[in-house]
């Protein structure tokens, strides 16, 4: 494998060699300039004029001033002049020849106008929002710092039918449409995502760890709706997203940066400090560098075991940068290198405890404790530490009539997570074993390493001209992936005289586990789009798919191993599948203002290696119900939709609407395994999800635009996993059951925002933005809908702090509906943008997820959004 890549990277270099045109003396600049005004032909300041030179991409930006007009030094060329502001239709002029040191005029007429269509790659190839025949969101760089919005959640709140799940710091699952298998915990490293994650052409998903990309210097997140795995593969079965960064431009040089704080309602301050510079490498490449520094304020405080109480305990960093450079040695050849790195570091976690075994009112033998809104109980501190790098190489070669694109990346992961595990240690130490409190209060903090290394190839060729367009090429991947656990329980074997040590597990280390995975895929794909006459489309495409996937698994120590210290318990385990995923989309231009189309497609998500039972912990009878499911098989779905796109109010508005129906099979649910203190996989036969999403916009006038998009997601299943015990009796395997719904999504989302700005003395624009954001109730697994009552006295004469002055504990295992109001209020000018926010403006504590340990009798807990905040944002160019 490293000799293809090495000739690989020979060839590009042999290529840049063979196109990179000598080098010539620079001829006098000549001057592009005009005026910018609207439709009553009064003069319009501000508006961003965007000069690129067609043959070579190289751009200049400048600003039209308060008169309107505009001028920029340029060398002879060739260029395309566009002209764009916020309440106005983008204008662009092509063509426009300038000679030698001559004067050329472009001057542009606006008219009110929505927002432009923002230009997407959602096909592969460029087109705007309302070109794609199929469900597309893509807020743009100024759209999401205008409402706050600085990570993959903030994203998914303002997208309809797109929702992210919060499972502690810098873990989220992701969902679309509805399509949700329940949560993924740390400890199911062989399950993959259902919606795909790239960082512009690179694939940085990995199930519960994708990566939360700092939205500086994006140009905007693509939210592709629907199963993409024509294009996109393995991983976007129910939709993609994709960030889209900046690229370098060649003969521009400018600085930009941000710079911000905000403190927390009853929690602690924050800040961020980012800046970015696009600078040209002579004439024919550029280099761009974004680096940020965000301080991330906490607000959950931890009840320790004395009962003191420390504050604002997950606070953390996210800190990182990016760098490209842009080689266009000629017309044809564009070659982009990349270097991401990424370091998240969070000392605690956004965890509200309703039940501990170890801290509660309930005891009458210990300290009673009873919790508040923000509040936890913890014994020991708990880190997150993600490490995230990403090489890339992009090269592009234009043949006229098609083009080559190379996508080679190379993505490391390093993921430590600790966890205090004390209260689950003690329920099996204290309430199973029955061993005394001296011994099952002891620390136990788990530690949870992952790393990764993943290695893609993408190889496309793309082309057509008039009536025809087209697509094809080949993917491989490469993935490595450890995984381990620890957990050190230290002085356990002195104090009980139990012995702890394994072949591999040290003294004192109750479990300890060492993965390993190895997965390989290979892909080959085609789509073509072909313009019929009287307005009809049509799109065809398919994707053929193969992957292996080995697995090594070593499980020890007294948790993990019945036979601990004389043998391993190991299950290595391989599996392997191919498949197709096909799409067909058929497209209606209804009027100059309206497409209509229909699709069918199908996504996969590939299946894995269920890791072993904790044979010690587990009872006859769960051995039974969860025992013997060593693999699971890819998860499919056929997805159904109809949609329209519509300009509207005479081009001052738009709406989009999609029906959809997917038909899932093989659902690849996640499974509490009873008394066993494990999870796996089940497949579940059938499942389905159906709904609409509609979005609306509207900029009656330059000054105001208002925008709202919402969902509804049916989801359930549509069958039902049972189990019969040595006595005959049947049950439902935790809760999968037809009729369930399915887990971690809302029903009902709803996200609205309106601007309203004004122009200020001289070229200062004033502006105010509010945001409503609603989400509906969700489970955060297909078995909480059974949960809501805890026997407390379930380890009967074992039971911590008993006697308990009652036996049972009530709780909710459904996610309430939440409601989130934004405000934000500011000015801009040329040069920089200052403004002023509030976010959860009414305080809202809305719960997040709902988590629980040893099936909920050591622990209950949900996870929290951030309380009211306030705070400034300073953005300058220079």
């Amino acid at each position: 494998m490293v000799s293809l890549r090495i000739r690989f990277l020979m060839s590009v270099a042999l290529t840049v060699l063979a196109c990179v045109a000598p080098a010539y003396s620079q001829p006098s600049p000549g001057r592009i300039l005009g005026v910018v005004r609207d439709s009553t032909g009064a003069p319009v300041p501000g508006a961003t004029v965007t000069i690129t030179n067609q043959a070579t991409g190289a751009v200049q930006t400048v600003t039209s001033s308060a008169d309107g007009s505009y001028s920029a030094s340029l060398t002879p060329g060739v260029y395309s002049v566009t002209v764009a502001l916020r309440g106005f239709g983008r204008q662009t002029r092509k063509d426009l020849k300038l000679d030698g040191s001559a004067a050329l005029t472009a001057d542009f007429a606006l008219e009110p106008q929505l927002q432009e269509e923002v230009t997407v790659t959602a096909m592969k190839r460029e087109q705007t929002v309302a070109d794609v025949p199929f469900s597309v969101a893509a807020p743009t760089e100024e759209v999401l710092r205008g409402r706050g919005v600085e990570n993959i959640e903030g994203v998914a709140a303002n997208v309809g039918g797109f929702s992210v799940q919060n499972l502690g710091p810098g873990q989220s699952q992701v969902a679309m449409r509805g399509v949700s298998a329940g949560q993924i915990v740390r400890d199911q490293p062989g399950v993959k995502e259902q919606v795909g994650v790239y960082l512009d052409e690179s694939v940085v998903s990995l199930s519960l760890f994708t990566p939360d990309v700092d939205l500086f210097d994006v140009s905007r997140v693509e939210v592709l709706r629907g199963p993409q795995g024509t294009l996109f593969g393995s991983g976007s079965l129910s939709g993609t997203v994709r960030y889209i960064t900046n690229q370098p431009e060649i003969g521009v040089k400018r600085w930009f940066a941000e710079v911000g704080g905000y403190t927390i309602h009853e929690g602690n301050q924050g800040g961020s400090a980012k800046l970015g510079l696009n600078a040209p490498l002579g004439g024919q490449s550029a280099l761009r560098v974004a680096g940020y520094y965000n301080r991330l304020g906490g607000y959950i405080d931890a009840v320790q075991p004395d009962l003191s109480v420390k504050k604002d305990v997950n606070t953390g960093y996210r800190t990182g940068g990016r760098a490209a450079i842009r080689i266009a040695p000629n017309d044809c050849l564009t070659v982009t290198p990349r270097f991401v790195y990424q370091k998240v570091k969070m000392d605690g976690w956004n965890r509200i405890d309703v039940f501990n075994i170890l801290a509660n009112p309930f005891t009458t033998t210990r300290p009673k404790v009873t919790l508040g809104d923000r509040k936890e109980f913890a014994q020991l501190d708990e880190t997150f530490t993600d490490k995230f790098a990403l090489g890339d190489l992009t090269v592009n070669y234009d043949f006229g009539h098609a083009a080559l694109t190379s996508i080679t990346s190379y993505n490391y992961r390093d993921v430590l997570v600790i966890r205090d595990a004390t209260s689950l240690t003690a329920s099996i130490t204290g309430g199973s074993i029955g061993l005394p409190e001296r011994v099952y209060t002891l620390d136990a903090p788990l530690y949870d390493a992952t790393t990764a290394k993943v290695w893609t190839e993408e190889l496309r060729l793309s082309g057509g001209q008039d009536r025809l367009r087209w697509v094809a090429g080949g993917f491989f991947s490469h993935t490595d992936r450890d995984y381990g656990q620890n957990l050190p329980v230290i002085g356990f074997e002195a104090l009980t005289g139990i012995p702890t040590q394994g072949l591999r597990a040290p003294k004192d280390s109750l479990f300890f586990s060492d993965l390993g995975y190895k997965l390989d895929q290979f892909a080959g794909f085609g789509e073509a789009t072909l313009s019929l006459r009287g307005g009809l489309g049509l799109t065809g495409g398919l994707r053929y798919y193969h992957f292996d996937e080995d697995k090594r698994q070593i499980f020890d120590g007294i948790f993990g191993n019945d036979d601990n210290g004389k043998s391993l318990v190991s299950q290595p385990g391989s599996t392997k599948a191919d498949g197709v995923a096909p799409r067909l989309i058929l497209s209606y231009k209804a009027s100059d203002k309206t497409n209509l189309n229909a699709q069918v497609s199908r996504g996969f998500r590939l299946g894995g290696i269920n890791d072993p039972l904790n044979v010690p912990l587990c009872t006859p009878a769960d051995l039974v119900t969860f025992g013997g499911r060593e693999t699971w098989k890819d998860e499919k779905a056929w997805n159904y939709e109809i949609g329209s796109k519509s300009r509207i109010l005479n081009n001052r508005g738009s709406f989009n609407v999609a029906a959809f129906y997917m038909d899932i099979r093989d659902l690849q649910a996640t499974v509490t395994a009873g008394s066993c203190s494990s999870r796996v996989i089940f497949n579940v036969p059938k499942a389905r999800s159906r709904g609409v999403e509609a979005e609306f916009e509207v900029a009656p006038n330059r000054n105001f635009d208002f925008a709202i998009s919402g969902s509804y997601n049916d989801s359930e299943l549509r069958s039902t996993l049972s189990s019969t015990a040595a006595n005959g009796a049947v049950s439902v395997v935790s809760g999968i059951e037809e009729g369930r719904r399915l887990p971690s999504v809302p029903r009902f989302q709803v996200a609205a925002a309106a601007t309203y700005q004004w122009q200020m003395q001289g070229q200062s624009l004033g502006y105010s933005t509010g945001s409503y954001q609603h989400v509906g109730s969700r489970f955060t697994q297909v078995g909480d809908q059974d949960l809501g009552t805890l026997d407390l006295l379930s380890f009967g004469a074992n039971t911590i702090g008993g006697p308990l002055t009652q036996s049972t504990f009530t709780y909710d295992p459904e996610l309430p509906a939440y409601d989130i109001v934004n405000l934000r209020v500011g000015v801009r000018r040329e040069k920089w943008d200052v403004s002023l926010y509030a976010n959860n403006v009414t305080d809202e504590r809305a719960l997040l997820a709902f988590d629980r340990e040893r099936g909920t009798r050591a622990r209950i807990f949900y996870l929290t959004n951030q309380p009211r905040t306030f705070g400034f944002t300073t953005r300058i160019n220079f």
